[in-house]
């Protein structure tokens, strides 16, 4: 008996990797599949240090956001994608991403969040790479409808922005690929911040965004301390890379005056400026140390976690500047 009742838990614990490859959909019209949604309370709604007020009911284009990793099941038994109810890693992802990084946007865009079955954290890591590329293709799988949802329920034909971090990235520039490019959408496409994750220059269409005001493009980093590189990056082919202060590629570091701002360990305290200083390192980011309290206390040297919250007020007034140019554009061509 006591086996029979091991083999069930073990049956139970596998049963979302099981379901690899089956034909279950999420019901995207359940609104408790997204995260973030123009017309529901949620995170993406929140401004740091409540400057000013959320601006998504009188925004004229879509921000379509595909949040990062926060599913990291460690049990003997590994779970490959999380369930899309997981009511902890929800919380998490609401908590963290949707808050400090969705909210972004809610200037410049109705904000977008689809909840997916994420890939497991370990995924990344995995030496079976034919089980780890199953658990990423079973979350864009999700990804894919959700964004079909958008397209054909909430769009209406208007512009929007691809944003995205670390996981939401490994899928965003797939959906670019496989969804946008060489289709009506690519004109609507006022650009793609896919952050977080290396993106080969030859694997899109798409063109890298090289000045502040360009439209229909794609924007990219990767932040880690100044003068180290992971030993990866040297064998690495050209990759996109931007830098989120000067949005040019200019050499050398941006000025501390020109960063816009931070938002830091706190939401609520608001936003941080002239704390950043940032150059292009080959297909990296480069960065000083915050220039805040403490900073010699600062040990890290892979900025992975605040790729966007470092540069939280420099993105936001990048995708208004975008965001006017296109409408500007489309507007004169329209007459």
């Amino acid at each position: 008996m006591v086996q029979n009742k091991a083999v069930i838990f073990i049956f139970i614990l596998c049963i979302p990797l099981l379901l690899i490859g089956q034909d279950i959909k999420i019901d995207y019209s359940n609104p408790d599949n997204w995260a973030a949604l123009p017309d529901k309370i949620d995170n993406a709604d929140l401004v740091p240090g409540n400057y000013t007020t959320d601006k998504q009911p009188d925004s004229q284009v879509d921000v379509f956001f595909l949040y990062p990793t926060s599913f990291s099941n460690k049990s003997d038994i590994m779970i490959w994608n999380a369930a899309i109810d997981d009511k902890e890693v929800n919380q998490d992802t609401d908590e963290r991403s949707i808050k400090n990084q969705a909210s972004i946007f809610n200037q410049v865009g109705k904000i977008y969040a689809p909840r997916y079955r994420q890939a497991n954290y370990a995924a990344y890591f995995d030496e079976d790479k034919i089980r780890s590329q199953q658990a990423f293709d079973f979350a864009y799988a999700d990804v894919v409808d959700a964004f079909e949802y958008y397209i054909n329920h909430y769009n209406k034909g208007r512009p929007f922005i691809i944003a995205s971090h670390s996981q939401g990235s490994t899928h965003s520039m797939r959906l670019i690929k496989e969804y946008i490019e060489n289709t009506k959408l690519a004109k609507q496409l006022v650009v793609a911040y896919v952050v977080g994750m290396p993106v080969p220059a030859s694997y899109l269409n798409t063109p890298p965004c090289l000045s502040p005001g360009q439209t229909g493009c794609i924007c990219s980093w990767r932040t880690y301390l100044d003068k180290y590189e992971p030993d990866h990056v040297a064998s690495e082919e050209k990759m996109i890379s931007t830098n989120p202060i000067t949005w040019d590629q200019s050499s050398g570091f941006s000025n501390k005056k020109d960063h816009k701002g931070s938002v830091l360990f706190d939401f609520d305290k608001g936003i941080y400026p002239k704390i950043m200083r940032a150059e292009l390192h080959g297909n990296i980011l480069w960065i000083k140390k915050p220039d805040i309290k403490g900073k010699i206390l600062l040990q890290r040297k892979n900025y992975h976690i605040g790729d966007f919250n470092l540069f939280y007020k420099d993105v936001q007034e990048n995708a208004k500047l975008r965001v006017d140019n296109y409408l500007n554009q489309n507007n004169s061509s329209s007459n």
